[in-house]
């Protein structure tokens, strides 16, 4: 066994080519500055004073007397008036004065980074299947996330130090929002929302109860189910505060993007894409998952494509000698005609 692992050597690899390459090949970057986004230029007074038929009054006496320090009045412009605005690509110079976008650039590559290693950590593990080691891909998937919910801490904060109170106000009725959702979600059974968390925290109380045993002290559980489910919600509420604004922004996007498209294929990938994020919660759902994507009715038949792999394959095997029981592992794989496909496997 090698001093320095696999994962190591990949991790060690990346964190080389995010300091060496990504600098000067950055994906987010290229995002904002490879063409396809352009602002408008913002004209300038002379121009508004020609386009409005105002000519600029030249210093008087009395002006020359205070020396121009007078108050002068506000230019108003009427509404209707033929402006075109010039539109420019945005460069690399553009982006020198955009609020967080070092913040933007560090978590698209980073995420990026964490992505390709966790690809290939997972290759790793399909073919190598260590027992004995642990998954640094999840360390970097823990970062990408930690380094998200400090950049959305950063821009609610901001929110917070406005003397107008209305950003604010919104954050705070958000979080309250959410946190009573959150509670009501957590009260639901996992008969119907396969989130794990009896699991979980059963396993993690059993864990630490050992770990206490060996350090020699006794107690009965770190923490109760109502504490963890309590502060759990609290933090799924701060996740709904940070991301209130965002969401609206997102919303606005999403009409804006709808009302310049005018096919209807595009229009139907611009609702996929806003709606994929429930797609997504809809998983959680047990009856969805179990009815109609493991075992969806096709015909007279339901033909399973996905397996629970916390549930085994062959049953009776249960009931043999342990000695003689081998663990079952299975994988499946839907091929172009409807039979299913199973890699059946014994491990030692």
């Amino acid at each position: 066994m090698g001093v320095i692992g696999i994962q190591l050597v990949v991790t060690m690899v990346m964190a080389s080519v995010m300091q060496k390459i990504i600098p000067h090949y950055s994906l987010a970057r290229w995002l904002l500055c490879n063409g396809s986004l352009r602002w408008y230029q913002h004209p300038t007074e002379e121009e508004l004073r020609i386009l409005a038929g105002k000519q600029q009054k030249g210093k008087t006496k009395k002006d020359r007397k205070y020396n121009g320090h007078i108050e002068s009045k506000p230019l108003t412009i009427p509404k209707d008036i033929d402006l075109h605005l010039e539109t420019k690509s945005v460069t690399e110079v553009d982006t020198l004065a955009l609020h967080y976008f070092p913040e933007y650039q560090w978590l698209v590559d980073f995420t990026v980074a964490a992505t390709v290693v966790y690809l290939v950590t997972e290759v790793y593990y399909s073919f190598m299947k260590p027992t004995q080691e642990m998954n640094i891909s999840l360390v970097w998937c823990l970062l990408v996330l930690s380094f998200a919910i400090k950049v959305l801490f950063s821009l609610t904060t901001h929110y917070f130090k406005v003397e107008d109170g209305g950003e604010r106000s919104v954050c705070v009725t958000f979080g309250f929002f959410f946190f009573v959702k959150a509670m009501a979600v957590l009260i639901v059974t996992e008969n119907y929302l396969e989130f794990g968390l009896e699991t979980g925290f059963t396993n993690f109380s059993d864990s630490a109860m050992k770990f206490l045993e060996k350090q020699g002290l006794e107690s009965q559980s770190p923490v109760s189910k109502l504490t963890f489910k309590f502060f759990l919600a609290i933090f799924c509420s701060l996740i709904g505060a940070f991301l209130t604004f965002p969401g609206l922004r997102l919303a606005q996007m999403h009409l804006d993007a709808l009302n310049l498209a005018t096919e209807k294929i595009t229009q139907t990938l611009l609702h996929i894409n806003f709606l994929a994020p429930l797609f997504m919660v809809l998983l959680w759902v047990k009856p969805i998952t179990k009815d109609y994507i493991m075992n969806p009715p096709l015909g007279k038949e339901s033909i399973p494509l996905l397996f629970n792999f916390t549930e085994p394959l062959f049953p009776h095997l249960e009931d043999e000698d342990t000695n003689d029981r081998s663990h079952i592992r299975y994988s499946a794989t839907l091929v172009n005609n409807p039979a299913v496909c199973f890699a059946v496997g014994h491990d030692a």
